[in-house]
């Protein structure tokens, strides 16, 4: 609501300003006064303008607040301070709008044009997903939840680099260093009693070390990634098993997470289906690589980083010189696809159907007729940790060398940083430490190495921890109600702790903190959202047939607008006017690309209505009008957190 009615005012003041001043001005940027006496939106315009108009900031805001209303839900416009115009909203016209909007009653609001692109998870197929990939999830998942929140076409997918050296390195050890063959392996698949991702955690841990202590093995993952990459024999079958069998893993992990995907594009369809050679043919025609004759990189094609770049550190292998392709040489193809710049499609296969009844689809060379359709973005994100950074920025240059300009503008890095353990935790998980990592303030994790936190590993403790504070607070006595809230309790509060951090600070996990009742955290806010429903179901057993979505219509105008003045006015309307943020939020986050922004508004709306609870006794309020104002109130915040909760992914219990 507060969005709608900046969007009005910056439509006026635009006009304003052409026709008070004779200037062309671009939309305002907005704050909100810090006393709700003072108002609840400020222009701080007139400042810019007295630089260009040579007079007094005041005498310029007070002809704007003239010039500006009449507005739709503003009631009047002041002056303050040097120059600043704070508009007065019309409290009971806003806060019955917003109530109707809240409620669902106002109809849905119109798709934007384009389509918003946003890959995340993007975990190679080799092993068990850990507590970072969760991270990357998570933002991924809140993203794109604020984008469809504000009306965008949001396309999440998620790619499966099946080709990579990662991928390599497994198939080498099963068939080098544990001899097994591809049938074997899918007999390994197969066998309930073995966890096939934590059995290749292991096993590409030891891949690792085996070509730590034996340099010369590298050369057979140079043979086995050309024969991935090819096509080519029991390498190549057997990475198929391995990709498709840890793929099945992830999106069971993700899903425990409430993450679910529209897209799984599979590098391997890349190459098969000539996504690289169109790329790689278009980037030779425009001479954005070039192959080297000379020097370590002689025979690779390589591009220039910048303009003069003749010098080796200064160009970037994108084939080396036995043909294969670098990772970045095919993450160049998928993002010129992604934007329908590379005059070549997928075909698509049905790959799962989710519980909600949501078709996830995959790229397949053979695909089916019936798949909607993807790519042709307007925008893209990807969502990949800052030590990529230098990779990403190499895909923005090989797209403006191309002349993609406009592509390359709206390719955006959404980057973060990585997740470490509190040394309390790892210990707890059972790493041991030395005397100084006890020390640190947090503990890096390393997959190569082995020593990490699978995310599965975290969910169940997280689970049986949530589960036992279900039961300590009797929640309820049904032991399958007590495993569906644990469930809810620990989701709510690894996604919560994952999304409340900026995404540009390193992340320390602990159980403690992730998990706590108080404080900000996710289950203090399904408690908030517990709390809001209760009060409507005591009063409803006292009332037959109530129900909440009708206090709009039940409330006059000037019942709401009695109710908003006064000292309890203020504080009412302090309530009301943070729930009519949740827009203004979702679209600073969106500017930002900074989940955090939504989840930091989530605390701050919960801490207000827990604040408003504590003051006011709302079902032993004996006044009846008073005490259908609150009622009217604890809806608005209730619907206003509920939907809030939603865009960062978390259930509420019923009980708590």
């Amino acid at each position: 609501m507060y969005l709608a009615i900046q969007e009005a005012i910056g439509r006026k003041y635009i006009e304003t300003v052409r026709g008070l001043f004779g200037l062309e001005a671009g939309a305002p940027a907005f704050d909100i006064p810090p006393h709700a006496e003072m108002g609840d939106l400020s222009l701080a315009a007139a400042f810019e303008l007295a630089k260009k108009l040579r007079r007094a900031p005041r005498q310029i805001a007070e002809e704007l607040a003239r010039g500006i209303l009449p507005v739709e839900g503003v009631r009047r416009a002041t002056v303050a301070g040097g120059g600043y115009v704070n508009f007065h909203l019309d409290r009971a016209r806003v806060a019955r709008a917003l109530f109707h909007e809240r409620s669902g009653l106002s109809g849905a609001s119109q798709l934007r044009p384009g389509k918003v692109l946003v890959e995340h998870t993007s975990i190679n197929p080799n092993k068990a997903a850990h507590i970072g990939h969760l991270r990357n999830a998570v933002l991924g998942d809140v993203f794109a939840r604020l984008l469809g929140f504000r009306g965008y076409q949001a396309e999440v997918q998620n790619y499966i680099d099946n080709t990579g050296v990662q991928v390599a390195d497994v198939v080498a050890g099963f068939l080098y260093l544990e001899q097994k063959s591809a049938a074997e392996v899918q007999a390994l698949v197969k066998d309930s009693g073995t966890r096939f991702d934590y059995y290749c955690w292991d096993l590409y841990a030891k891949v690792f070390r085996h070509y730590e202590e034996n340099p010369e093995g590298l050369a057979r993952r140079a043979e086995t990634l050309q024969a991935i990459e090819e096509n080519q024999g029991e390498a190549a079958r057997m990475a198929q098993i391995v990709s498709t069998a840890i793929v099945k893993k992830h999106l069971a992990t993700m899903l425990r997470l409430n993450i679910e995907y529209d897209l799984l594009v599979e590098e391997s369809e890349i190459l098969r289906l000539d996504f690289w050679k169109a790329a790689f043919e278009e980037m030779r025609r425009v001479g954005a690589v070039r192959q080297a004759t000379a020097g370590k990189n002689a025979g690779c094609w390589v591009m220039s980083l910048n303009e003069a770049g003749e010098e080796e550190e200064d160009v970037k292998i994108i084939v080396r010189s036995n043909g294969t392709v670098t990772y970045v040489g095919k993450d160049i193809a998928y993002h010129m696809w992604k934007f329908g710049l590379l005059g070549k499609d997928f075909t698509y296969a049905p790959f799962e159907r989710y519980a909600s009844g949501k078709t996830l689809w995959r790229t397949t060379a053979e695909g089916r007729d019936g798949a909607p359709s993807f790519g042709h973005a307007s925008q893209v994100y990807s969502v990949i940790d800052t030590r990529q950074t230098y990779l990403q920025n190499v895909v923005v240059a090989a797209l403006k060398a191309m002349g993609h300009e406009e592509a390359a503008a709206h390719l955006h890095h959404f980057a973060y940083e990585v997740v470490g353990l509190s040394p309390g935790c790892a210990e707890e998980l059972g790493f041991e430490l030395s005397a100084e990592d006890r020390e640190r303030s947090y503990v890096e994790v390393s997959g190569r190495k082995g020593l990490g936190l699978k995310a599965d590993d975290l969910m169940d403790r997280l689970v049986e921890k949530a589960t036992e504070e279900v039961r300590s607070r009797g929640m309820s006595d049904d032991p399958a109600e007590q495993s569906a809230y644990g469930r809810m309790i620990a989701v709510g509060a690894l996604r919560y702790f994952l999304s409340k951090f900026s995404r540009r600070v390193v992340i320390v996990f602990d159980f403690k903190e992730a998990l706590g009742f108080e404080g900000e955290t996710g289950p203090y806010l399904q408690y908030s959202a517990v709390r809001a429903r209760n009060i409507f179901r005591k009063y409803a057993e006292t009332h037959a047939g109530f129900e909440a979505g009708g206090l709009g219509d039940e409330i006059s105008d000037a019942e709401l607008g009695a109710g908003f003045e006064g000292e309890d006015g203020q504080a009412f309307w302090q309530l009301a006017s943070l729930a009519a943020q949740l827009d203004l939020v979702a679209e600073q986050a969106i500017a930002a690309a900074e989940p955090a922004v939504t989840a930091k508004y989530a605390f701050r709306l919960a801490q207000s209505f827990n604040n408003f609870y504590h003051r006011y006794h709302i079902l032993s309020e004996p006044d009846p009008g008073r005490q259908k104002f609150l009622l009217f109130l604890v809806a608005l915040a209730s619907a206003t957190l509920a939907q809030t909760l939603d865009i960062l992914g978390i259930e509420v219990p019923e009980r708590m």
